[in-house]
């Protein structure tokens, strides 16, 4: 099974990077194999779609516009993206997730398999950092992604000595 473990988010704005820092996070401490493709796709446009052709299954990571308290944690399946429309916004990025996906669906190239693991902002603004609500979610979505890539049938690997996330964006001003 081809597997896109996708992160989506501008690491300029806040918590809107939170999709690139999972990516990182978890590259850091695992190894995913030749069948998952880590695919941080900053903030695409129309080329949504095409990052997303060839995959049986997709695993999302991005900040979501929804009701509830800033580092919530939501996870929607591939029918509920697919099948009915959402009272929320996916995303600030053009197209949505749910729009690629209704592209890919209509040629029979849709991902069979696809979850979307959000986090509820608390705030997106030019300069900031992960803020501390959406911070203490990294746990939950992170194991939320490592069990469905081992559900999928993918088998990440701890590394034994894990990396410093590479999450420059972040990093002091020199």
């Amino acid at each position: 099974m081809k597997i896109c473990l996708m992160g989506v988010g501008n690491v300029l704005m806040g918590d809107d990077a939170i999709g690139p820092y999972v990516l990182k996070s978890l590259e850091a401490a695992f190894d995913f194999g030749p069948d998952v493709t880590v695919l941080d796709a900053g903030t695409p446009g129309l080329d949504l779609t095409l990052f997303l052709d060839g995959f049986d299954a997709l695993v999302v990571v991005d900040a979501v516009k929804a009701d509830g308290k800033p580092g919530e944690v939501r996870a929607w399946r591939r029918a509920e993206l697919l099948d009915k429309p959402l009272p929320i916004v996916l995303s600030p990025h053009e197209p949505t997730l749910r729009e690629a996906l209704i592209r890919l669906n209509m040629m029979g190239r849709c991902p069979r398999e696809v979850l979307l693991v959000g986090v509820i902002p608390a705030r997106i603004e030019t300069g900031a950092r992960l803020s501390s609500e959406v911070r203490r979610a990294l746990p939950v979505i992170e194991a939320q992604i490592l069990r469905e890539l081992l559900r999928l049938g993918a088998r990440p690997a701890p590394r034994a000595v894990p990396d410093v996330p590479d999450v420059w964006w972040e990093a002091p001003a020199a």
